[in-house]
């Protein structure tokens, strides 16, 4: 039968001396449970920002678009010299001009489905899609200047950039949030086990004159918090999971709030959270027990 790890046996009846109910207890179980669901949650954030910035990378990459202005009556003329420009560029696997119903669609976000594009001076739009190898950008710009004036290209380059700075810095963000999160929840388990040695203070003396010692003492207080806060964030993490289930799916226009959650093995990383939380926990507790121990003597 495996057996449990040495601060986490009770041996004797070390544990009496921890108040088995009152503010401790709940201050220490809800603060872990609390700060568990806060963690979920700043985790699937995290996450949910690099899987959006992939698919966001996946949908601009190998991909340009060739804006073109012309007067009317050469926009179909302009149209084929670039589309025959393109044709002989090396690294472009492929390019067509964008239908009137396509640009529409574009457009319909901002303007609605009723946008009358036969009867505005829109730039006709050019599809590119490059190969495995790519293309030279600034030659293939200096090619269009010459054949279509009014050609301009876009690498997509302003709006990638853009987003990898933005997912880069909310993984950050989300992270962060985790660390500031079991600094307060060590901050918070330190104060409700000070709190519980001091209100003890008399049943301590009376342990020592017997021949307790301080380090047998603390193991008491040590195991009691940590078993509490184990406990706090195992149901912390599962609300938080539940929550975070019942979030919509991320959907084909990539929507960032409907993005928000854990795919695949990315669910067994909340389970992390409490015995990550019983660590700190323990590490907390026993610091401040040896500390409060040194004061009460």
């Amino acid at each position: 039968m495996m057996r449990l790890p040495a601060f986490l046996r009770d041996e004797g009846k070390g544990d009496s001396v921890v108040p088995p109910s009152g503010h401790t207890a709940w201050l220490t179980s809800f603060s872990a449970a609390a700060m568990a669901f806060l963690a979920v949650f700043a985790l699937a954030l995290s996450l949910a920002a690099g899987s959006l910035a992939a698919r966001w990378q996946a949908s601009l990459d190998r991909t340009a678009t060739v804006r073109l202005s012309a007067p009317e009556d050469q926009i179909d003329l302009q149209t084929k010299a670039v589309l025959a420009t393109l044709a002989t560029t090396p690294g472009i696997a492929s390019a067509r001009a964008m239908t009137d119903d396509e640009q529409r669609a574009l457009l319909a976000p901002w303007f609605g489905p009723d946008l009358p594009v036969d009867t505005l001076p829109l730039p006709r739009l050019i599809e590119i899609t490059e190969d495995s190898t790519g293309y030279d950008g600034e030659g293939l710009r200096q090619r269009l200047a010459a054949e279509a004036p009014g050609a301009v290209l876009d690498d997509h380059t302003r709006w990638r950039r853009p987003l990898a700075v933005a997912a880069t810095r909310l993984r950050l963000l989300g992270f962060m949030s985790i660390v500031l999160i079991g600094t307060a929840t060590a901050a918070m388990i330190t104060l409700a086990a000070s709190a519980a040695l001091a209100a003890n203070a008399q049943v301590i003396r009376v342990l020592r004159l017997v021949g307790a010692r301080d380090v047998y003492i603390a193991r008491a207080f040590v195991r009691r918090f940590t078993l509490r806060a184990l406990m706090g964030a195992a149901a912390g993490t599962g609300l938080g999971m539940v929550g975070v289930w019942m979030l919509p799916s991320a959907d084909s226009a990539g929507g960032f709030l409907t993005g928000l959650g854990f795919q695949g093995a990315g669910w067994l990383l909340p389970l992390l959270l409490p015995p990550l939380t019983a660590a700190v926990a323990y590490a907390a507790t026993r610091a401040s027990a040896l500390r409060k121990l040194r004061e009460l003597t």
